[in-house]
């Protein structure tokens, strides 16, 4: 998804009591029901990323943003060095009313990965 991170279906996050939970399992099925919504998706191909996956821009049927909703949702982060910040008020709205991943402690999705395997 272009401009935005989200994390990874096994990483862990903690909930608003400290209770670890797979953020990214929950970060899937919350887009699996907004998605469901309004079928068919669309994706506007912005990329290719460094293994050569497509990266893109989403919209539901009813024309709203994937990507937007994601990051609105607490589901994703901004991604300012690709975004150029068009999700910045989004996120910033999803952490101050502490929605999804905001709603305890989270690591940057992409950090999470770095662990893994470096090059951020």
């Amino acid at each position: 998804m272009d401009g935005i991170d989200a994390p990874e279906s096994w990483e862990r996050c903690e909930d608003a009591s400290g209770k670890q939970y797979r953020c990214g399992k929950a970060a899937a099925e919350a887009l699996d029901a907004f998605l469901a919504a309004s079928r068919p998706t669309t994706c506007v191909i912005t990329d290719t990323d460094r293994y050569g996956r497509f990266v893109a821009r989403c919209q539901r049927a009813d024309g709203r943003s994937v990507n937007a909703w994601l990051v609105r949702n607490g589901w994703a982060t901004d991604w300012v060095k690709y975004s150029g910040a068009d999700f910045g008020a989004a996120e910033k709205a999803a952490k101050a009313e502490k929605r999804g991943l905001w709603q305890g402690a989270f690591q940057s999705p992409c950090e999470v990965r770095a662990k893994r395997e470096p090059k951020c």
